[in-house]
């Protein structure tokens, strides 16, 4: 005759007495009243002892400004810290026999659920976000690794929990300084081209106005001087339009003027004339013009691509795309070229180039989207940006395709 199972009333009874139990012997342990502990394990029992290195060690886990926990597989906390007690607000004899799951959020859990598998085996590292009982939410860094295992299945894992709230505050002030900084050079860089454009320009076409004149003014006779005046308006005339270019660069009026895809045609042409590179471009007609940071931020990023592609790549072919699509605008600078490792830049292009492609992801952040870099060697160079936009219609608007070369 099988004996009934036990009511509900007398398990939940049992297990209160076995979590006051543990609640006990942790207690014990951190007031330094037990020597040894001993663990039964299904084939037999071992006993750790808590004197020397091992009551030091469990001092400094109880110092230490991390939190430390030790779990079982199914993420029911073992032990904690008063580091880690203190970040989540709950006090520690509520935290052990717990689970680890109630400091996280559904989608962060399932993560969790997905590394502990990983780290049964060697180890790993996430940043998430723990839920204090408060209800604010704390930036950490979870480090889990097998402590314990019986055969190859571990029976404890250790997690040790770093606050970040100071590195995601000094990273925002970075990324504010650094946004702050890319105003002041726009700025700087508009009233440096209007003065060219203004003062400049007009200042050369005088002269070039003037040269012309004293050319001819001058007589066959002065055969010597009219050449030497001829070449002077040249020089000025080349002068004059090296002068507008620069102007141009610094701030191109037609990007206020006419919008993103007028600059990129003009911008694309100048390069393709310059190099003998041809260029394909390719974009949609937008819905609507996007906001006017945004459009700078995409014409800076498509100048540093494309200097990139002169000074380095040996391409063939570059190709930029602009499309729209349901969550907002994507744009992509391809190239053909020699490719590089961007993790690894040759010292020769280390320090510009590094700068560059910080630069340009810094842009893309400003205006919150993001910046992929994908290149492989002898195959060529992708620069691909995404802008997160207010939700657009789904009609897939004719794409326009210009073809230099």
């Amino acid at each position: 005759m099988k004996t009934p199972p036990p009511a509900p009333s007398g398990a939940l009874a049992a297990l209160r007495l076995r979590l006051a139990d543990a609640e006990e012997t942790l207690r014990a342990i951190r007031g330094g009243e037990v020597d040894s502990v001993m663990v039964t394990g299904k084939e037999d029992s071992q006993i750790f002892t808590l004197d020397g290195a091992e009551r030091a060690y469990r001092f400094l886990i109880e110092a230490m400004n991390e939190g430390a926990l030790t779990l079982t597989p199914d993420k029911m906390i073992l032990y904690a810290n008063q580091s880690f007690a203190r970040m989540v607000q709950w006090p520690l004899e509520q935290i052990a026999g717990g689970s680890f799951r109630r400091f996280l959020s559904a989608a962060d859990g399932a993560t969790l659920r997905a590394l502990m598998k990983k780290a049964a085996h060697d180890g790993t590292k996430i940043h998430m976000f723990l839920h204090a009982r408060d209800g604010s939410r704390l930036p950490v860094q979870i480090s889990i690794r097998p402590l314990a295992r019986e055969g190859r299945h571990p029976v404890t894992i250790g997690m040790v929990v770093t606050d970040l709230t100071e590195s995601v505050r000094t990273e925002e002030l970075l990324r504010a300084l650094t946004h702050r900084l890319v105003q002041v050079q726009e700025a700087e860089r508009g009233r440096v081209a209007l003065e060219l454009h203004d003062h400049i320009t007009q200042l050369l076409c005088a002269v070039l106005v003037r040269s012309q004149t004293l050319a001819d003014q001058l007589t066959a006779r002065d055969g010597p001087a009219k050449r030497e005046a001829n070449k002077l308006r040249e020089l000025l005339g080349q002068t004059a339009l090296e002068v507008e270019r620069i102007s141009r660069n610094l701030r191109p009026s037609i990007l206020d003027d006419l919008g993103l895809v007028a600059v990129l045609r003009v911008t694309t042409t100048e390069f393709m004339e310059r190099t003998g590179v041809p260029v394909t471009l390719a974009c949609v007609p937008l819905a609507a013009r996007l906001p006017a940071d945004t459009e700078l931020a995409l014409y800076r990023i498509l100048q540093e691509a494309l200097a990139n592609v002169e000074q380095h790549a040996r391409a063939r072919h570059v190709t930029v795309t602009l499309t729209q699509r349901q969550d907002g605008v994507q744009f992509v600078i391809q190239d053909d070229g020699i490719g590089f490792d961007p993790t690894r830049l040759p010292a020769r292009r280390d320090a510009k180039d590094r700068l560059g492609l910080l630069s340009m992801r810094e842009r893309a952040t400003y205006v919150g989207g993001t910046l992929t870099v994908k290149s492989i060697r002898r195959r060529g160079t992708e620069i691909a940006v995404h802008i997160a936009l207010p939700t657009v219609g789904t009609e897939k608007p004719r794409i326009k395709t210009d073809k230099h070369g």
